[in-house]
């Protein structure tokens, strides 16, 4: 080296052991000035490759890059001239030594490299370039020794000698440090780049190298979001890369690339057994099939190589970026112990220690920006994995064989992508932990080993020890899960039962009886979750003391092994550091496997998915056609999956263009197969199919989208408005669009919930007619809607004058109607075609088609009245009913719940009194009530948009302080005191351990190791014992808050007055008793534990740091306001970013369902594109939102992680200035805390934001603990003697009502006395006030001026309890609950079992009852549904029967109850109940005439009130009614 030199290569004296340290020339000419070059060719090759594959458009030549270019040319000349210096000089004969011919050759070369790169890059479009800022910050760095140690020499000599290498060295300076701050701004984006279209463009793609480091350019949301809630507009759109149309695609590729690779093998496999079957006779080639189908079944196309190929490229930038991570986590430690020996080191120069503090900081920052990097490529992989699996998943499921759809139900389908697609997306972010665990436990343990010896292996195997306890925790914590999810669930049930009957529990005075109920269920509930709770503290435990426990056990056993080791400072807290960075690895690498092994079974899920069999897209011939035929099919053999017998045989059809075919035949002979065997929907088996042109298709079922009317029309076509008005009234739509709350633009529920059965398939034939196909295949789509709708759709859509007449259709129904009016009709008779021609051939015949007209044609007009009334329509006539009858009539939303119980009783609808006007009132109900269900969805717009308001921006303080109540004042404080307490212990064990340290060795031992061990020792294990006590104390009081809230809440309901159950949905409340709960419950405890951990640890990093180096209290003022704003700005973006990305991912699942339910539909319309579109855009929408909620945790994480690394910085920097007044043990041990305090405070950051998001719950449960109650129960010095009501009186004195304020009168100054015994029926038109009044004596409403005397008493005195059990009331709808018939009956258990069967026997369910094998304790299903609705009358009556009080309100049920069960009822009322005073509101007049007295009612007073005989008389109101019903 001295020969190439000139000099000395190395000189400790000069560089190391001096105050004033400097390089020998000949290193500075040659390690330095090499530096930045041979980085440069290193990278060269992988740059270049990666050059080749970015193609994003040339940038246009910029000033700054004229710049850069003419510096690198000035740079290379410069350079050079050096070069050429050295040949003159060797021209003049002074000899210089060979590196001043070789380096500047070197560096000249790498310049010409670099101005080359500059260019080239702007060629391939890249805007700011990382590998060359790294080389001119490189080249920078080199430069700053030699130019220091030139200026040194040219002061200390007093002139410059070497003239022209001076003047040229300083312009090159000069040069490179414009380069670098040149290159740190970045070019203009590239010229043909396709971004321009964009609205809002991701600035990740244009912002420059350094940016893209450090995250800078999500700053500017992160502002926006802290000015205010962050909407959809705000968010930028995706990376090309990272939409859905590409990822697919790629994906996409690959997977058929394995499919044809399978294929490949399959077909040589074939191949050679076919060929050597050739030989065989008689059955060889199924054999060979057989085979075959074995080898299939080993070897299915790999899911896994096509996510590999697709994703695996980009990841692994990702793993790089953490090898190079773990190997710089191991850095710190051993600076951490330089640093220690230079403090022990009193006479080192102190430029040493500054030195190792700017290291550190260095390497802490570098590990920063590279471990974000890793993150972020692994988070972006995550989430196009969960883009590639849901598209491809979506795809699959258009063209998926019916067969295969079977054996997947729509819920699973769903899973697929929702639940498989997340653990995907969750195991890739930790995936690496795979290689990087074992590597960064190896990797400690050797340096560990270093410093310790053998010693080491006493920790390690506490470690291991410690991972099965963990795994077992674990695995006992999902098992208690699974039983309180199961308690939950059933809780949920209930509360769901209760709110849908609440008005019965009130009428009946039930409610103790069901919150005991509950209660119960919580009890158990918590219970479980209190177990869970003691099992988490023990991991907590676990967690928090492994470090201490592996710790102890290694020191103790180092020290006792041998007495010459000596446990100094320097080992101690190196051990220490290395120790922490173990724990992660040690914990990860179980939860990694875990969900390795979980997400393999995903794997296997998605991959048969995938590999289910399609449909044949040339099954169907639609270009060929025989000439005047539109469909023609011959010998046709379908089945709808290759295993399943066929369900059409031998099918010969040829169908004239133009033409009206009419399929019929019975109930399940094959009508609709034939129609999906047209569209290609199933297997076809043998034969040939041609259909010409386009296919419209209106399925049996409608099939509507979740979109407006008019979108459920066009779908997809060019809007035309007059061809759109012409299929609107040949549709019969104009009328339905006149009610919707929107007309067209009424937004279309899922499944089409606010449309009745006819309405949705009319939209279903008017989507059809529009779209202005060929062929029509029409599957049954009259049977829906009422004959007269049905008659108008035929006479002008279908039929032969129609809006499709010239179009060939084909239509399949069961009415015989309109079949004299087609062309053709094909008979089907179990899957063959048994005879076909037009109908007068047919019926000279007399085959199989005139005996289907026999069966159907004489109860022809019967069926036209009576089964078109029981299919659809009847949801109408149950709303109508329903209008007519439900108390709230006017103003109440029919809901879904009170809907279905309709239907249920329709089921036999009573047709007395009802014939002659019967179409009339189908007319007026398709009229007046389709106006009716979207109102639930009005009110609910209205009051969500309310509740969502309520949680953007900060959270008051006030509900933190609410949840402590709820935890308990003292339980609050204790818990904080055990965690200072805690940490307490923790830094005095530390503080112990470096005072043990400082210990002076006295030849070549330490003395008192025991002692020293032994404090150590009690101290950790105190603080071990406190975290357990405070993780057990947080626990036990975050499940009794949530037991009083949750209490609170549930009685809180149950006192709550009626109104607010019939203006509330129920949603909202069950939301507060599962979704709310569940938060209360199970999330904010945790979160609260980890937020208290991590802010203590941070506030004790801070104080031992101070306690040690007091200068350091002037840095912590302004980290910790820099501190305080990141918080901010991410605690409000963040929340807000979560709150849009659950916002938008719900639509992918619902349009996915969707799909799958419409998937024939789709196809037909041949719109498979546009919907994959759609979902593609649903998907690009979520990830839009959970695009940026990734970077801010990114950007969060270098901004919190920098301000840590400052704190070890100025920790070092202090230990090196205070030096000489402080001890190595102490500098460890504040040393060692700063490196940790990282971790800390960016996980208090994360989980303010956390706590912050999900306290909220408290506030929505206090809400709901605090609305306004009803009277009490129970009022002690105000109880009704124990037998009133002896008499039975009523009197109503000038009494009024209304049912919420604001509100008109229901009832006006009703004035009335009924005599005890007495018989009332009460009349009237509907909203008359018939059911107010009975809800009035129950207090359901309270009155606005007057009042109401039972046997004299005012029942407004007494409490609603006693109240309400002197009262029986026969409701109107039968409501009964899930549980046992006798807790149904009895819910007090208050009567005998004697009693119980009298009742029964009474009300004539006693032979049912009986028969049963359980008796009382039969199990009624949600509902009552297992029993009929005439039966669940009849334990209404039993309950009456059973209570036996003076009143009986008897509402009457309307037409939905058979005439049977009425009569039963109407008997036992008159026998059982003789004495009592009976009030019947009566529907049918005849149950009433032979009452004492009739009250008529008309808007809210009292029109008549006499005997039936004298109000007939009388010729009133009483008697037109009676004239209508035909009694008068």
């Amino acid at each position: 080296m001295e020969a190439f030199c000139g000099s000395r290569f190395w000189d400790p004296n000069i560089s190391v052991h001096t105050n004033n340290p400097d390089l020998t020339p000949c290193f500075q000419n040659t390690i330095l000035a090499w530096i930045p070059s041979i980085y440069l060719w290193a990278v060269l090759p992988f740059y270049l490759l990666y050059l080749k594959h970015y193609k994003r458009g040339y940038i246009v030549l910029s000033m700054l890059s004229r710049f850069k270019t003419i510096l690198g040319v000035l740079l290379w000349c410069v350079c050079w001239a050096d070069l050429f210096f050295s040949f003159h000089e060797l021209l003049q004969s002074r000899t210089p030594p060979p590196v001043y011919f070789v380096t500047p050759l070197i560096v000249g070369i790498t310049m010409v490299l670099a101005t080359v790169l500059v260019q080239y890059e702007r060629l391939r479009g890249i805007q700011s370039s990382g590998v060359l800022i790294i080389f001119w910050f490189l080249s920078v760095l080199c430069a700053v020794g030699p130019f220091r140690s030139k200026i040194i020499a040219a002061t200390a000599q007093g002139q410059i000698k070497d003239r022209f290498r001076f003047t040229t060295f300083f312009s090159y300076f000069a040069l490179i440090l414009i380069e670098l701050i040149l290159s740190c701004f970045k070019e203009n984006p590239p010229f043909f780049s396709p971004i321009n279209s964009d609205p809002n463009p991701c600035p990740e793609l244009n912002s420059g190298f350094l940016s893209k480091m450090t995250f800078w350019w999500f700053t500017r949301m992160a502002i926006l979001g802290y000015k205010r809630p962050l909407e959809d507009k705000d968010l930028w759109s995706l990376n090309k890369d990272d939409t859905s149309s590409i990822i697919v695609q790629q994906l996409h590729k690959e997977w058929d690339k394995q499919k044809d690779e399978r294929k490949q093998k399959e077909d040589v496999a074939y191949v050679k057994t076919s060929n050597h079957v050739l030989n065989h006779v008689g059955d060889g080639p199924e054999e060979a099939e057989v085979l075959i189908r074995d080898k299939r079944q080993h070897k299915e196309p790999s899911f896994l190589k096509a996510l590999l190929r697709t994703f695996g490229p980009y990841f692994l930038i990702g793993s790089f970026y953490k090898l190079i991570q773990d190997l710089l986590s191991f850095v710190n430690p051993q600076l951490l112990s330089i640093l220690i020996g230079f403090i022990k080191d009193k006479d080192a120069p102190s430029w040493w220690g500054f030195l190792i503090a700017a290291l550190m900081f260095f390497s802490a920052v570098l590990q920063t920006i590279i471990l974000h990097q890793h993150f972020q490529y692994c988070f972006v992989t995550g989430m196009r994995l969960r883009t590639g699996i849901t598209g491809m998943i979506y795809r699959k499921s258009l063209v998926i064989t019916n067969s295969a759809k079977r054996s997947s139900t729509v819920g699973e389908i769903v899973n697929l992508m929702s639940v498989d697609a997340q653990r995907f997306m969750d195991l890739v972010t930790f995936l690496n932990m795979l290689w990087s665990a074992p590597l960064q436990i190896c990797l400690a343990l050797y340096f560990l080993w270093q410093t310790l010896g053998p010693s080491v292996l006493a920790g390690v195997a506490v470690m291991i020890l410690l991972i099965p306890l963990n795994a077992a925790i674990a695995i006992k914590t999902r098992a208690f899960q699974v039983e309180q999810m199961r308690y939950k669930d059933s809780r949920i049930k209930l509360m769901n039962e209760i709110l849908s009957g609440i008005k019965v529990l009130k009428l009946y005075a039930w409610e103790p009886s069901f919150q005991e109920k509950v209660l119960e269920i919580r009890k158990n509930e918590l219970r479980v979750l209190k177990k869970a709770a003691y099992l988490n503290s023990l991991s907590t435990f676990a967690w928090i003391s492994a470090p201490f426990l592996v710790a102890l056990t290694t020191f103790a056993v180092y020290v006792s092994v041998d007495e010459n080791n000596i446990l100094d400072a320097e080992k101690a807290f190196v051990s220490l550091s290395l120790f922490n960075i173990l724990r992660f690895p040690l914990n990860m690498l179980p939860q990694v496997i875990s969900n390795l092994a979980q997400t393999s079974v995903s794997l296997k899920r998605i991959q048969q998915f995938l590999s289910h069999d399609e449909l044949d897209p040339n099954c169907v011939e639609t270009k060929v056609v025989t000439p005047g035929y539109a469909i023609t099919v011959t010998n046709g053999t379908f089945s709808w999956a290759k295993e399943l017998k066929p369900s059409l045989k031998d099918i010969n059809l040829l169908v004239p263009s133009g033409s009206l075919v009419a399929v019929v035949g019975h109930v399940g002979c094959g009508k609709s197969s034939l129609v999906s065997a047209l569209l290609g929907e199933m297997e076809k088996l043998e034969g040939h199919v041609a259909v010409k042109g386009s296919v419209a298709y209106v399925p049996q079922q409608a099939w509507i989208q979740n979109a407006t009317l008019k979108d459920n029309i066009l779908f997809g076509q060019q809007h035309n408005e007059q061809k759109y008005q012409n299929v609107l009234e040949a549709c019969a739509l104009k009328t339905d669009l006149e009610v919707l709350p929107g007309g067209d633009h009424t937004e279309i529920g899922e499944k089409g919930i606010n449309l009745s059965g006819g309405q949705r398939q009319r939209v279903s034939i008017a989507r059809a007619v529009f779209s202005d196909a060929d062929v029509y295949l029409l599957d049954d789509p009259l049977s829906a809607v009422d004959s007269h709708v049905a008659k108008h759709i035929f006479d002008n859509v279908i039929g032969p004058e129609g809006a499709l007449k010239g179009k060939t259709r084909m239509l399949v129904t069961h009415g015989v109607t309109f079949l004299p009016q087609v062309d053709h009709i094909v008979v089907l008779v179990d899957g063959k075609i048994s005879e076909m021609g037009s109908y007068q051939e047919l019926l000279k015949q007399n085959g199989a088609f005139a005996e289907f007209l026999r069966n159907y044609a004489p109860d022809e007009d019967i069926e036209e009245d009576e089964l078109t009334m029981l299919e659809d329509e009847e949801v109408l006539l149950a709303e109508d009913t329903l209008s007519n009858h439900t108390d709230l009539a006017d103003n109440e939303p029919v809901t879904n719940e009170v809907r279905k119980q309709f239907l249920r009783q329709i089921s036999v609808i009573s047709s007395e009194g009802e014939c002659p006007k019967k179409m009339s009132t189908r007319r007026r109900v398709c009229e007046k009530k389709s106006a009716e269900p979207p109102q639930p969805q009005k009110i609910l717009t209205d009051k969500l948009i309310q509740a969502e308001t309520s949680e953007t921006g900060t959270v008051k303080l006030t509900v933190f302080w609410q949840y402590m109540k709820a935890v308990g004042l003292v339980t609050s404080l204790v818990i904080c005191f055990l965690y200072a307490c805690q940490n307490a212990a923790a830094i005095g064990a530390n503080v112990w351990l470096s005072d043990w340290t400082n210990e002076p060795v006295i030849n070549g031992t330490q003395h008192n190791t025991s002692m020293r061990v032994g404090v150590y020792a009690a101290l950790g294990l105190l603080q071990g014992l406190l975290v357990l006590i405070s993780s057990f104390t947080l626990a036990m009081g975050g499940i009794n808050a949530a037991r009083t809230l949750h209490a609170a809440l549930l009685e809180n309901k149950f006192h709550t007055p009626q109104s607010f159950f019939d203006t509330t949905p129920t949603g909202r409340i069950i939301n507060r008793f599962s979704k709310d709960i569940y938060v209360i419950d199970e999330v904010i405890p945790p979160t609260i534990l980890m937020f208290l951990g991590t802010f203590f640890t941070s506030v004790s990093t801070m104080l031992v740091i101070i306690s040690s180096t007091p200068l350091f209290a002037v840095v912590i003022i302004p980290l910790a306001i820099i501190y305080f704003f990141v918080q901010r700005f991410y605690v409000a973006t963040s929340r807000q970013l979560k709150r849009l990305e659950s916002v938008s991912r719900s639509p992918i699942y619902s349009h996915f369902s969707e799909t799958i339910t419409g998937a024939s539909v789709i196809r037909a319309y041949g719109r498979e594109n546009s919907f994959v579109c759609l979902s593609d855009l649903k998907v690009d929408e979520n990830q839009k939102s959970y695009f940026p909620s990734i970077v801010s945790n990114r950007w969060l994480g270098v901004r919190i992680e920098l301000i840590g690394n400052f704190v070890v910085l100025f920790a070092a920097l202090f230990a090196v200035l205070g030096k000489n007044s402080l001890n190595a043990g102490l500098v460890g041990l504040s040393v060692s805390y700063a490196l940790q305090v990282t971790m800390s405070l960016n996980w208090m950051v994360r989980m303010t934001s956390d706590l912050e998001s999900n306290i909220v719950a408290v506030e929505r449960v206090k809400e709901y603990s605090e609305t306004e109650t009803e009277a009490p129960w129970i009022i002690e010095d105000k109880r009704p003697p124990e037998d009133w009501p002896t008499q039975g009186e009523v009197e109503f004195v000038d009494y009024s009502v209304r049912y919420r304020k604001g509100m008109d009168l229901v009832l006006k100054g009703l004035s009335l006395r009924v005599k005890g015994g007495e018989k009332i029926g009460i009349v009237g038109r509907t909203g008359a006030g018939k059911s107010s009044m009975t809800l009035c004596l129950f207090r359901i409403l309270e009155a606005v001026k007057g009042e109401i005397k039972i046997d004299g008493v005012r029942i407004s005195e007494i409490g609603l309890h006693d109240l309400r059990s002197k009262i029986t009331i026969i409701p109107q709808d039968p409501v009964l609950f899930s549980g046992t018939l006798k807790m149904n009956l009895d819910p007090f258990n208050k009567y005998s079992e004697d009693e119980i069967w009298k009742a029964l026997e009474l009300s004539h369910l006693k032979r049912f009852v009986s028969s049963k094998p359980n008796t009382l304790e039969y199990e009624c299903s949600e509902g009552g549904e297992n029993l009929s609705v005439g039966q669940r009358q009849l334990v209404c009556l039993a309950r009456a029967l059973l209570r036996k009080t003076r009143i009986l309100v008897l509402d009457e049920a309307t037409a939905a109850i058979d005439l049977e069960t009425d009569d039963l009822i109407q008997m036992t009322i008159r026998t059982q109940f003789e004495d009592c005073t009976v009030l019947t509101i009566a529907h049918r007049l005849n149950t009433i005439m032979d009452y004492t007295r009739v009250l008529v009612l008309d808007k809210g007073t009292i029109a008549e009130f006499d005997t039936p005989s004298s109000l007939i008389a009388s010729r009133g109101v009483f008697y037109g009614m009676a004239k209508d019903a035909g009694l008068a």
